[in-house]
């Protein structure tokens, strides 16, 4: 079987098409409404952490072969062999993400970053074709 590999970067274009829009929202309000600018200077910082993404271009993803499930986010990362792995637990939250959570035999749980995971669907289809039991849960306050 080949290798899964997924890899999210912070550099993309869809990064960079919001907060081109925003921009261009604040700006236009500022010009054409005379919009406060400490208003449209606190809305800005909202968008900090994406222009940190986009200048930096961390990377984050995984892969998963034959004998390893690895992953990794910006300069952390693990791996775990798939002999060692009890099941992995998909946890779909109120905001409609997904949080996986791998479950090793020795019963500690292991979070996978939510930037390194692919979209849940596809993840569960690899690891269900790797022999992996996947369990879905759906909106659980508490985990």
């Amino acid at each position: 079987m080949e290798d899964f590999r997924h890899v999210h970067t912070g550099r993309n274009r869809k990064t960079l098409t919001v907060l081109i829009c925003i921009y261009a929202l604040l700006v236009f309000l500022t010009v054409q409404f005379d919009a406060a600018l400490w208003i449209m200077g606190i809305i800005a910082a909202f968008t900090l952490p994406a222009l940190w993404d986009l200048y930096t271009n961390r990377s984050a993803g995984i892969t998963l072969t034959n004998q390893h499930l690895k992953w990794h986010s910006g300069t952390r990362g693990s791996e775990i062999d798939l002999d060692d792995i009890n099941k992995v637990r998909l946890d779909t939250r109120l905001d409609l993400s997904v949080k996986a959570t791998i479950i090793p035999h020795e019963g500690r749980k292991i979070r996978l970053p939510y930037e390194a995971t692919p979209p849940h669907k596809l993840l569960e289809s690899e690891l269900n074709a790797r022999q992996i039991k996947t369990e879905r849960h759906h909106f659980s306050l508490f985990s």
